[in-house]
């Protein structure tokens, strides 16, 4: 298999015949694929960094029209891709509620959602098709082509931020 080549300024040359560089390459491969695929993930998360678990909505423009989708379920202290891959749209709408604290994150961007799981087109009329009307806050992810929330307990009165 490896035949030891002549003495080179302190380190053995090794010739490796055809087989074994396949060998080589496919392992050098797939070890570049996995160190490359985790950090150049493009994708938009969220993380509940709550005591609670929060459910989760999320609207989008896509090619034809806008989408809401939900719910992810996100147990206290964890993450979740909501969209993978590259982030196509500059702007996305989330809606949070916490079931431990019967709060919620949402805002002025009304779209459409429904108590169960849900991929609703179209923002209008909500609850003359079934839906309800809710409202989701903005994120405006600028260029970037991945992006993460995170959704924090709110600050309590009295405590100086803390």
């Amino acid at each position: 298999m490896f035949e030891v080549g002549e003495r080179h300024q302190g380190w053995s040359r090794v010739r490796i015949g055809a087989p074994m560089r396949t060998v080589v390459a496919g392992c050098l491969a797939l070890l570049f694929s996995s160190i490359t695929s985790d950090d150049a993930k493009a994708d938009l998360r969220l993380c509940n960094k709550t005591d609670s678990q929060v459910g989760v909505a999320i609207g989008y423009k896509d090619k034809a029209d806008w989408v809401t989708e939900g719910w992810w379920n996100l147990a206290s202290n964890s993450c979740e891709t909501l969209v993978p891959g590259a982030l196509v749209s500059r702007y996305y709408y989330i809606y949070a509620v916490d079931y431990d604290q019967f709060g919620e994150w949402g805002g002025r961007a009304f779209m459409c959602t429904r108590e169960k799981e849900f991929t609703i087109r179209g923002i209008e009329d909500c609850v003359a098709r079934g839906f309800e009307r809710t409202g989701f806050f903005e994120i405006d992810t600028g260029e970037q082509s991945s992006w993460t929330v995170q959704l924090t307990e709110p600050v309590q009165q009295g405590t100086g931020g803390r």
